[in-house]
């Protein structure tokens, strides 16, 4: 399933508009090409959309999906990522109910929705569920083949997990098409494969092929293309992430792309792991690329700063301090633009 312009977008986002479980429905909202006519969250009900997120949409935030049929979704996403990825069971009748509205559904949750015998019998012709968190068919180890690719390969890596490594090669893929490069985004995630409408569930491959799944999404990609923006997955510096490996070892990247939250020094829910300062973590990336790239020399090229928890002028200093202690080009660019960014991959 591939949203288009003419997809009318509900997005289930219960208690998750306020928390970081929300990001898959943000993202959606803020990078899908479908029209949002609501959001579905019983928490914030009534409030204003982008006064909460700052995602420029006029969708009203409703109750319930009953509430939600009223503005005649054509789509609905599950865009929030409940502990374990399990469908809870109080969210069963929201998705019946839509369902029986005629309702497309897009689904990221690791529960798989397609083969509920409940949901099959309801749906209607053209009607489709989505189960994005799906083992594409056909995989193979790795092998190294991206290596020889012609086009640049750039890979997102991050200090953290959900630290904004998909908004980050989502707004440098869109800068480059506006200069005119043959530029395609690479989604590994849930919410990269809602935008993209193709790519690789990373979290749902078996992990004697994941580096052969993000290969052959690659190789596949790379015909007639400029430069590739590979959607990254986790982090070297997390205990319970696997993805990054795979990710360098699939995907042979030639440059990198560090993300960072602005002032976050520890991960995010292991207090007691502290980040080491960037100018640290740059050759941590560097070294582990060239290892897994076969011994190339894949750079980390420019820094992605996450600044959404900053006022502007924080922002602005934040992005400056890290220019001078890593002498690398960063901006945040979601909030100020991927020029900068961009500019660096191109020189080399």
């Amino acid at each position: 399933m591939r949203l288009s312009t003419s997809d009318r977008l509900a997005v289930l986002l219960h208690d998750g508009i306020l928390t970081s479980q929300g990001k898959t429905g943000l993202a959606l909202l803020r990078y899908s090409a479908a029209q949002p006519v609501a959001v579905i969250d019983r928490q914030t009900a009534g409030q204003n959309l982008e006064a909460l997120t700052g995602i420029a949409a006029s969708a009203p935030i409703v109750d319930s999906v009953q509430a939600a049929l009223a503005h005649q979704p054509t789509v609905l996403a599950i865009g929030i990522a409940p502990s374990g990825g399990a469908l809870p069971p109080e969210w069963r009748q929201e998705i019946r109910a839509a369902i029986a509205a005629g309702v497309s559904i897009l689904n990221g949750l690791h529960t798989p929705l397609a083969t509920d015998p409940e949901f099959q019998g309801l749906l209607r012709p053209g009607q489709q569920i989505w189960d994005v968190r799906q083992e594409p068919p056909g995989l193979r180890t790795g092998t190294g083949q991206a290596r020889s690719l012609p086009c640049q390969r750039v890979l997102a890596v991050g200090t953290d997990m959900g630290v904004g490594k998909m908004s980050t090669t989502l707004e440098l893929h869109r800068q480059a098409q506006k200069r005119g490069l043959r530029s395609k985004f690479i989604a590994t995630g849930q919410a990269g494969l809602m935008i993209a409408g193709e790519g690789v569930a990373l979290d749902a491959v078996r992990v004697d092929f994941a580096a052969g799944a993000v290969e052959q999404a690659v190789i596949q990609a790379a015909p007639d293309q400029d430069i590739l923006w590979v959607e990254g997955q986790g982090s070297l510096l997390h205990p319970a992430s696997t993805a990054t490996l795979p990710l360098m070892r699939g995907a042979q990247p030639t440059h990198l792309v560090l993300v960072h939250r602005a002032g976050q020094d520890h991960l995010r829910n292991f207090p007691d792991l502290l980040i080491p300062p960037l100018p640290e973590v740059v050759p941590l990336y560097e070294t582990l690329a060239a290892g897994a790239g076969l011994f190339g020399h894949p750079r980390v090229a420019a820094i992605a700063l996450n600044t959404a928890h900053l006022d502007e002028p924080a922002a602005q200093l934040a992005i400056a301090v890290v220019r001078a202690k890593t002498g690398l080009p960063c901006t945040d660019p979601v909030r100020f633009g991927a020029d900068e960014l961009l500019d660096a991959f191109l020189q080399g």
